[in-house]
């Protein structure tokens, strides 16, 4: 019997973690919570892990980690929204050596566009999915009948002379108090492109404010179907032991 994978999901402000049942998509256990250390440099957020672990002592299989940058080959590459000490770190050798443990880490975008293919919002789905964040800033995830493209990044996409996420982010509705009419403009906008780009049969729209998609996914105006996910926030712990497992 293979052993349980267990999920990281890295966050700005609470790292949260918990086995996953890879057959029903959901928590194996009840999730734990840690916050995130200040300044949140790898070795830091590392002890945390070790920490989290340690929680579920009778759990081990491998590990997948979220991490809110560009991942390749276990090595991040960007850090918008972390400490910049990220830049050019092996996390999966760093928190591999660290824990003891495999791990593997996953944009977290990327992880929560698995989760959604295989037990969300997008299940059953073949062709091209496009799942997006609307949060701080727009992450995406490429999946082509099942098939992760990694790295996306479709937020930083140059839209009206900026860059995307700054005009259609959930951050840029607050900022700037639209109406969620005028923020569906701009959400329009947004998704056209990507239609153009990709022809997508299916985007999935996630982040915290997927959770009131009946007032703005009625407002859009593209011609491909637009879903809100499915998983909430334990997308990024399922898709992370989903991405662990290979």
């Amino acid at each position: 019997m293979a052993a349980t994978p267990f999920g990281i999901d890295f966050g700005g402000t609470g790292i949260k973690g918990a086995p996953v049942d890879l057959d029903s998509g959901d928590f194996a256990r009840e999730r734990e919570r840690i916050p995130t250390p200040r300044p949140a440099t790898p070795a830091a957020v590392a002890e945390v892990f070790v920490d989290l672990l340690a929680r579920f002592p009778d759990c081990d299989g491998p590990v997948g980690v979220t991490v809110p940058g560009i991942v390749r080959h276990g090595v991040v590459h960007s850090a918008a929204n972390i400490d910049p000490s990220w830049i050019g770190t092996d996390a999966d050798a760093l928190f591999t050596e660290a824990t003891g443990r495999e791990v593997h880490v996953v944009n977290d975008a990327d992880a929560a566009g698995l989760a959604e293919v295989r037990y969300g919002a997008a299940r059953g789905r073949s062709g091209l999915v496009v799942l997006t964040t609307l949060g701080t800033g727009i992450g995406s995830a490429l999946v082509h009948d099942g098939v992760l493209v990694p790295n996306s990044e479709l937020g930083h996409l140059e839209l009206d002379g900026h860059v995307a996420e700054q005009r259609a982010a959930n951050s840029a509705r607050e900022r700037e108090d639209l109406s969620m009419e005028e923020w569906a403009g701009r959400l329009t906008a947004f998704y056209r492109h990507l239609e153009r780009l990709f022809s997508p049969d299916l985007i999935v729209v996630g982040g915290g404010v997927s959770k009131r998609a009946d007032e703005f996914l009625p407002l859009l105006d593209v011609d491909v179907e637009v879903v809100p996910a499915a998983l909430r926030n334990k997308a990024g712990v399922v898709g992370a032991a989903l991405h662990a497992t290979g």
